[in-house]
């Protein structure tokens, strides 16, 4: 989970990965339940009104048959004097649990006593939200955003952010367990990278920005000089993958699902797919999102922000996270720039304002004006 925006990062796909979420369940209930009764007399049975006594087993989602009782769970127990009970706690809706004791004694009396017990699951479910409601408005009562002004500030406190119902200190002792198993994983997949000479760049932006066009363009340029790779990231499509593949370079889709951005397993998983070459180029194409990405090392040698001149030159100051752990920012789609009201000096002065070293390429995907800058960049990048 990225305790960012909450989104469940672990519900992802990649492409070539059958069976992703595959869950097998091995739930094999065998009932052998033989009654023999050898008795030279009659047996009197009382009637309430159950004219049979089906072993009746409701499990959600694991195909067993249904025998025509409105209960999940009908046990009989004919004189072994144990229950054999199976609960699942799946339950949707209120259920009520009928369990039925026969004892059966030898004698020429029969007792039947018919026990109906009806349990209200909603009751427990009802009691733990309402446990859940109140301690969120105990988190409530300690964290308040800060006012300044008719403004509200959310991102203040020891974890930055706020989650209703969570408390700052349980929120950043998530986060940091969340990024420090990431960050394991990272470190190698950056060895593997090393080990093979191969140079990984994790290209991240807003949606729109032309990260796509850009690649396709570069990798036009590249593809004859050196083996190159794309893993692609999206919550869904592989639209931008095949627009990779139509220039010749292999490429790989991850759909992140739910999921904001890439993290470190899904690159690791991607990469073994792709089969990269010694001395190679890999271009990671995060998902569309200048805020979680910034948290998440891939085991990259460098972030690229991609930002384009329709977005607004206060971009870097509006996502510091993201320009401060970027090396290098491209400005996009300057062939636009003769129709906006785009102030470029200002835009490149607000991310130098949020990272001093941050370097700045300006150029146009479409035009080709300054890509030559950006593949001498990146050459000097795979002699370094």
């Amino acid at each position: 989970m990225c305790t960012t925006c909450g989104c469940a990062a672990g519900e992802r796909r990649i492409e070539g990965e059958e069976h992703a979420h595959s869950h097998h369940h091995g739930h094999d209930h065998h009932h052998s339940h033989e009654h023999n009764h050898a008795h030279d007399h009659d047996h009197h049975h009382h009637d309430h009104d159950h004219h049979h006594h089906d072993h009746e087993h409701h499990h959600h989602d694991h195909g067993h048959s249904h025998h025509g009782h409105d209960h999940d769970h009908a046990h009989h127990d004919h004189g072994h004097h144990h229950h054999d009970e199976h609960h699942h706690g799946h339950h949707e809706t209120p259920r009520t649990i009928i369990i039925h004791h026969h004892y059966h004694h030898q004698g020429d009396v029969h007792h039947h006593v018919h026990t109906a017990i009806a349990q209200k699951m909603g009751d427990v479910e009802f009691e733990l939200e309402m446990e859940q409601k109140e301690s969120a408005e105990k988190s409530e009562e300690k964290f308040q955003p800060r006012e300044v002004e008719q403004d509200l500030d959310y991102g203040h406190g020891e974890a930055g952010t706020h989650a209703p119902g969570m408390s700052q200190k349980r929120m950043l002792q998530i986060e940091m367990d969340v990024l420090s198993k990431n960050n394991h994983l990272a470190e190698h997949n950056r060895e593997y990278f090393a080990e093979k000479h191969i140079l990984a760049l994790n290209l991240v932006s807003s949606p729109g920005s032309g990260k796509t066009t850009l690649l396709t363009e570069t990798l036009m340029r590249l593809r004859e000089r050196l083996s190159c790779a794309v893993i692609e990231g999206d919550q869904q499509t592989t639209n931008d993958a095949e627009r990779i593949r139509a220039t010749g370079v292999p490429a790989i889709q991850v759909n992140t699902g739910k999921g904001c951005h890439l993290d470190a397993q899904m690159v690791h998983d991607a990469a073994t797919r792709l089969e990269l070459k010694e001395k190679s180029l890999l271009f990671i194409e995060n998902v569309g999102n200048l805020v979680c990405p910034a948290s998440f090392d891939l085991g990259e040698r460098a972030k690229v922000a991609v930002l384009s001149v329709t977005e607004g030159e206060d971009k870097p100051l509006k996502y510091p996270h993201m320009f401060a752990a970027s090396e290098l920012m491209i400005l996009n789609k300057i062939d636009l720039l003769p129709y906006l009201h785009f102030d470029v000096a200002a835009c490149i002065a607000n991310a130098r304002r949020i990272n001093p070293n941050i370097q700045v390429i300006q150029l146009s995907a479409t035009s080709g004006e300054g890509m030559e800058a950006w593949v001498s960049w990146l050459e000097t990048q795979l002699c370094a």
